[in-house]
C-alpha cells in the first residue's frame, strides 16, 4: 500500500513539475520593451511646430524609458506622406507619430485616396496639447475689429481675402468656420508655408490671415501686424487685451488645432498604456509647460482613452464645417 502512495506521490509531483514548465517558458519568451531605439516620426518640416513638439517629448520621453527616441521628418502633402508610412509600419511599440488636426481628423475630407484611414489604423496615445489661431490684419489695415470684417463681407461677398497653407490647415479651418457661422464669404489665397502668407500680408497683397500664435508673434511684436482676436474659447495668457472671436460677435467660435502622439493600430495595450502614462507625466513637468506655451502650443496630456473620444468628436465637428462649405475632396 505504501509503495503505490509513494507513487502517486511521485507522479503527482512530475505533473507540477511538467505544468510548470510552459508557464516559465513563457514568462522567458515574454518579450521586454523597450529593448532598441523609438522612431517617432513627424509628417511635416523640421522648425515647425508638431516638430518642436515631437523634439520636447522625444527627449525626456527616451530618458524615462532608456531607449533613445529618433525624430524622423518625413513630410508632404498635408501630412500625408508621413503619417501613410506609420499606419503600414509594425504595431510593436516602436513606431510613434506626431498627429494634427490635419493629419487625424480633416485630411479624409479633401483626399479621397489618402492612403490610411485616421481611425482604424491609428491608436490615440497621448494629446499634448492644443494650438490656438490669432486673427491678424496688416497694421495699416482698414479694419480695427472683426465686426467691420464681417460687416464688409456681408455688403460685399467675395471682396476679401485670406492667407492659407493649404487646405486642411488650421488656417483654412478657421476661415471656413468664420464663413460658417458669419454666413459670409471671402477668397482662400493658398501657400506653399505660413510664412509666406505673413510676408504677404505684411505687404498688404492680402487681407486677413488666421495664424498660429507662435508664428504670428513676431510680427505682432514687431507692431507689424494687428491682433483682432483669438480661436481659442478662453483668451489666451499670452495676448491678454485680445478677446476672442466669440467675445468679438462670432458666436460659438472656436478653434484649436493639436498635436498628439499616435501609434499603429494593433500596438499592445500594455506598451501604449505605459507611453500615454510617461507623456502625461512629461507633460505635466513645469520647463515642459513653458517650453509648450513658448511654441504656441496649451499643455494638455489626455491619456489613450479620452484623446480618441476627442479625436472622433473632432472628425465630426469638422466633417459638418467641410459639408457646409461646399468643400469637395480631390
Amino acid at each position: 500500500m505504501i509503495p503505490r502512495i509513494r507513487a502517486f506521490a511521485v507522479a503527482g509531483l512530475a505533473l507540477l513539475a511538467l505544468a510548470a514548465v510552459p508557464a516559465s517558458a513563457h514568462a522567458q519568451q515574454a518579450p521586454a520593451w523597450p529593448t532598441k531605439p523609438i522612431k517617432y516620426v513627424v509628417p511635416f518640416s523640421a522648425g515647425g511646430v508638431s516638430d518642436g513638439v515631437a523634439r520636447l517629448v522625444a527627449q525626456h520621453l527616451g530618458e524615462r524609458i532608456g531607449q533613445p527616441v529618433v525624430i524622423e521628418n518625413k513630410p508632404g502633402v498635408s501630412g500625408i506622406v508621413g503619417t501613410q508610412s506609420v499606419a503600414r509600419s509594425a504595431p510593436d511599440g516602436y513606431t510613434l507619430m506626431g498627429g494634427t488636426i490635419t493629419t487625424h481628423a480633416v485630411n479624409p475630407f479633401f483626399n479621397k485616396n489618402l492612403g490610411y484611414e485616421p481611425v482604424s489604423d491609428f491608436v490615440p496615445v497621448n494629446l499634448v496639447g492644443m494650438v490656438s489661431n490669432v486673427l491678424v490684419v496688416p497694421a495699416g489695415s482698414r479694419f480695427s475689429s472683426v465686426a467691420q470684417i464681417v460687416a464688409e463681407l456681408k455688403a460685399t461677398p467675395d471682396s476679401l481675402t485670406y492667407g492659407t497653407a493649404g487646405a486642411g490647415t488650421s488656417q483654412h479651418l478657421s476661415g471656413q468656420l468664420f464663413q460658417s457661422i458669419t454666413h459670409t464669404r471671402m477668397r482662400q489665397i493658398i501657400y506653399k508655408g505660413g510664412s509666406q502668407a505673413m510676408v504677404d500680408l505684411v505687404g498688404g497683397q492680402i487681407d486677413m490671415v488666421f495664424e498660429t500664435v507662435a508664428a504670428a508673434r513676431p510680427m505682432i511684436d514687431g507692431q507689424r501686424v494687428k491682433v483682432l482676436g483669438v480661436t481659442s474659447s478662453r483668451r489666451l495668457a499670452s495676448l491678454p487685451g485680445v478677446p476672442t472671436l466669440a467675445e468679438a460677435g462670432v458666436s460659438d467660435f472656436e478653434m484649436q488645432s493639436w498635436q498628439g502622439v499616435f501609434a499603429p493600430a494593433g500596438t499592445p495595450k500594455p506598451i501604449v498604456d505605459r507611453l500615454s502614462r510617461e507623456i502625461a507625466a512629461i507633460v505635466a513637468l513645469p520647463d515642459v509647460q513653458e517650453k509648450l506655451r513658448k511654441l504656441g502650443v496649451e499643455p494638455d496630456g489626455r491619456a489613450s482613452e479620452a484623446f480618441t473620444a476627442f479625436q472622433r468628436a473632432e472628425i465630426a465637428k469638422w466633417g459638418k464645417v467641410i459639408q457646409e462649405a461646399g468643400i469637395q475632396a480631390e
